[in-house]
């Protein structure tokens, strides 16, 4: 279950961005996951609260959104959605399209707790990939 790895290097990150910004614990994260990216959104979810535990995002929420297949074709210039197994273009029906989203795995936000006070003090807008 390579998702629980994911979820590893994903408290590293949130741990990181937590340290930076003095803040003393973590309660929500938002990922944007794509259907191409080689992760199971159930399985990462499952795995989060392993991998938190002890961690300052200890009882985080984890938000996952999902992000559409979409392609821009060669051929007509123009950018559609696509089929997980059919990575064509919807305007002109082409083969040859480069893939614009959907396999990308990104941390959107992050939910910080002050240090001082432990009320949510400010929300991170990091945005990477996991």
């Amino acid at each position: 279950m390579h998702e629980l790895v994911i979820c590893q290097a994903l408290i590293d990150q949130v741990t990181t961005v937590a340290r930076d910004n003095n803040a003393s614990r973590v309660s929500g994260i938002t990922l944007e996951v794509g259907p191409l990216s080689g992760v199971v959104p159930e399985l990462l979810s499952n795995a989060f609260s392993i991998a938190a535990a002890g961690s300052v995002a200890d009882g985080a929420s984890l938000t996952i959104e999902l992000s559409p297949v979409r392609v821009w074709c060669k051929a007509c210039q123009a950018e559609s959605d696509a089929k997980i197994n059919r990575l064509v273009c919807a305007q002109c029906g082409d083969w040859r399209t480069e893939l614009r989203s959907g396999d990308e795995m990104l941390l959107r936000s992050v939910v910080l707790e002050d240090a001082e006070s432990d009320l949510p003090a400010r929300q991170s807008e990091e945005e990477g990939n996991v």
